[in-house]
């Protein structure tokens, strides 16, 4: 079986097409885990598998993502971008834009900028939600915007401010990294009871109003260097607590990603995409 490592901002994605996988096993769940182990198997975030079903008139692509604990999950902004950058450099994808239908909706990339093994890609990535129920979070009471909501963790009295991107994400802000446990804090809130679905976190430093800082911690993945949704999670969260403007620049461990709410309502994110190597599953 043949795959492909690509990696945006070091959050690492091994792409193959749905037949070659099927020649190999039917069951993705246990295959992405052992694929994705860092450990004793080619190591990755996540397993993106592009789809054999035909185009249709709305998307061009269609796949199905693994997070490396082998739960399937609607959406990766990075990993989206990542099967892009496959599409374009190795399939030779001729169009001047990709429409790739995932579990969160299609997303249309556009390439910006060429690297000699990737692109740089502006992608929209759609309108967020914004209400209680759409994240999923659990509140006393449903709300139209989940802002500064308090919430006990194991006797910790936390606020954070939640929303979706096709995915769940948890957000809250800090003033200093050094000055909290956040991976532990971070793996207590993706299995709170307050998400249903689980969840993403990000912890977010404000730098100024046109720039944060933030560190991830993906439902199914824990620690990573970078995260799409998770940017754009982050950014929505500094901007409806009124910190920042609405297009700025996201600094993750890996590198920075642009993101913008635009007045429309949806997000567009720009950002690399970039192959790493290619590899054949004995």
């Amino acid at each position: 079986m043949h795959f492909y490592k690509f990696q945006a901002l070091g959050n690492d994605f091994l792409i193959a097409r749905e037949a070659d996988l099927r020649a190999v096993t039917d069951d993705f769940e246990t295959l992405a885990r052992q694929l994705c182990d860092r450990h004793f198997g080619a190591g990755a975030d996540g397993l993106e598998v592009l789809l054999t079903a035909p185009a249709t008139d709305d998307a061009d692509f269609r796949i199905r993502l693994y997070n490396a604990d082998g739960g399937e999950t609607p959406i990766s902004g990075n990993g989206t971008r990542c099967v892009a950058a496959y599409l374009y450099l190795i399939e030779q994808w001729p169009q001047a834009s990709v429409r790739i239908a995932t579990g969160a909706g299609i997303k249309t990339l556009t390439p910006v900028a060429r690297h000699s093994n990737g692109f740089v890609f502006e992608t929209e990535m759609g309108v967020p939600r914004l209400h209680s129920t759409a994240v999923p979070v659990v509140l006393p009471a449903p709300q139209e915007r989940v802002i500064r909501q308090p919430l006990d963790v194991d006797g910790t009295q936390i606020e954070f401010t939640a929303v979706s991107m096709g995915n769940p994400h948890c957000s809250l802000l800090v003033a200093d990294f050094a000055q909290l446990d956040w991976r532990a804090l971070g793996a207590k809130l993706e299995v709170h009871p307050a998400f249903p679905e689980r969840t993403n976190v990000e912890f977010i430093r404000v730098l100024n109003r046109h720039e944060i800082e933030v560190r991830f911690w993906e439902r199914g993945c824990g620690e990573t260097l970078a995260s799409g949704t998770g940017a754009c999670g982050a950014a929505l969260a500094a901007m409806l607590n009124d910190l920042t403007e609405r297009k700025i620049t996201v600094h993750t461990m890996a590198g920075e990603l642009l993101v913008e709410w635009r007045a429309d309502g949806s997000v567009v994110q720009t950002g690399e995409a970039l192959a790493v190597y290619r590899a054949e599953w004995l």
